[in-house]
């Protein structure tokens, strides 16, 4: 009995390599960096963070962006093979910095079976990350630099402290690796689903040629696709391979650096992309023992070729299905958009109408088919409330049940921080009645069968009443 006890102890805290990365995916809560828990962070923010890390890293400035602000470069291990991460290039795409917080606190972890993946990363490598390259974009939470260039268009004029400053690093360091890491628009889709990861191998010629370095760097594509499919099978694709020569993932292809290229996409109600967060985590770790091992080099050029494209068709957030209204039968999509508030910390999203008409072939996150059913306007309710406190304690799934969707409260609405549940439209005075559907607008509305609400659209956001 003591020798299986023993058995199951050693087999628990020694992962299998093949096993790696469902192992850090059921595990990866363990290590996720909790005071970064949505997208609009601040560089003090990561600054901080950095400040943290232990003697296993050394941190140092390596420039500053236009506005003064530090940009970091963080070295891990000692080994030959240089391994180049940058991300947050554009200041709204933070998916991967925060994974990267997570993994330097993978990497700061010990007696959890991990150790010898990360001593074989530690001897064989040396990791150079930079965190956050744009900080003055990311204040802002906006794409571009202080100066509206975009960073990723900068890679040959170097104008961009920002550029020169990645140019140099990659440069003075000869990186053999490089891990380019974005995030793409949460409506990308390959196969008519959601692209939550999107990988690509840059060209670095007009003719897409193939050399030993992208070739290489074809085969780790490939060896982190396989893993996705554990995760979000039929949700990975190749993003665009046409030869950008302004662009630093093509040209540090260009240079000699096997270039992989990284684009975080959506996942259903993710709308911060924490699940993409997590699967980050889980494919650079991996890419990382795979680099260390050698494995990748197991894998033929040509399988990099099997994997789809991404698709030139967009999700809608949401499509209506033979919506029966204005005495017309169309389809209906809806999308979001987000307004932040000064300091880019907070943000409200509202539904609009993208799209309207035949809409069968188009792609959406949820989908409903209306047929059959009776649609009318969402109503607004007549009793006005103090506060949104009296709002949040009515039974509003009683009140959606009735059709109404719009409410009226005295005191004045936050909107960037007010979290009702179930979703309603909440309003300071008596609303403008919304009884169109058209482009752009944003109606509530209430499908019925047999005169029973059986769902309802508020602020584009579909909520199922009859379960």
């Amino acid at each position: 009995m003591r020798y299986l006890i023993i058995l199951f102890i050693v087999a628990y805290i020694t992962p299998v390599s093949a096993q790696l990365h469902q192992q850090l995916y059921a595990r990866y809560d363990a290590y996720k960096e909790i005071s970064l828990s949505d997208r609009r962070f601040k560089p003090e923010d990561i600054q901080a963070l950095l400040r943290q890390l232990d003697n296993n890293f050394a941190t140092k400035e390596v420039g500053q962006s236009v506005e003064g602000r530090p940009i970091s470069l963080v070295t891990y291990g000692n080994g030959p093979v240089q391994i180049l991460l940058w991300s947050q290039m554009h200041g709204d795409e933070p998916t991967a910095t925060q994974a990267l917080m997570d993994i330097f606190r993978w990497l700061s972890s010990s007696n959890d079976g991990f150790d010898t993946i990360r001593e074989k990363i530690k001897k064989s490598m040396t990791l150079h990350v930079i965190p956050m390259l744009n900080p003055d974009g990311a204040m802002r939470f906006v794409r571009r630099n202080y100066h509206d260039i975009d960073i990723n268009r900068d890679a040959l004029r170097l104008q961009t402290p920002e550029g020169r400053i990645l140019k140099h690093i990659r440069d003075s360091l000869k990186a053999d690796w490089g891990f380019n890491l974005h995030d793409q628009g949460r409506g990308t889709s390959v196969a008519g689903k959601a692209a939550s990861v999107s990988l690509l191998a840059p060209a670095f010629n007009e003719n897409r040629d193939i050399n030993k370095s992208r070739g290489d760097a074809m085969k780790l594509v490939r060896y982190i696709y396989d893993r996705l499919q554990s995760f979000i099978p039929n949700q990975v694709g190749i993003y665009p391979d046409d030869f950008e020569p302004r662009a630093f993932g093509d040209n540090i292809q260009k240079w000699g650096t096997r270039t992989v290229l990284v684009e975080s996409g959506g996942f259903q109600q993710d709308f911060e992309r924490q699940e993409v967060r997590k699967l980050n985590f889980v494919l650079i770790i991996s890419a990382l023992e795979s680099i260390a091992s050698s494995s990748y080099k197991k894998i033929a050029v040509k399988k990099y070729n099997e994997i789809p494209k991404n698709a030139s068709r967009r999700l809608h957030e949401l499509l209506l299905l033979n919506v029966n209204i204005e005495g017309l039968i169309r389809d209906a999509a809806f999308d979001r958009r987000e307004t932040q508030n000064i300091t880019a910390r907070h943000y409200y999203a509202t539904g609009y109408v993208s799209d309207l008409g035949d809409l069968r072939t188009s792609v959406a996150f949820n989908k409903f088919d209306a047929s059959g059913m009776v649609v009318q306007w969402g109503k607004l309710y007549p009793t006005v409330f103090n506060t949104v406190n009296d709002l949040q304690q009515a039974d509003l799934f009683a009140l959606l049940k009735l059709g109404f969707t719009d409410f009226v409260v005295r005191e004045p609405v936050d909107k960037f921080s007010t979290n009702i549940s179930p979703q309603v439209n909440i309003h300071n005075t008596m609303p403008a009645v919304v009884e169109t559907l058209r482009l752009g607008s944003n109606p509530s509305l209430v499908f019925k069968v047999n005169d029973v609400v059986k769902a309802v659209v508020v602020n584009g956001q579909l909520i199922r009443l009859d379960n």
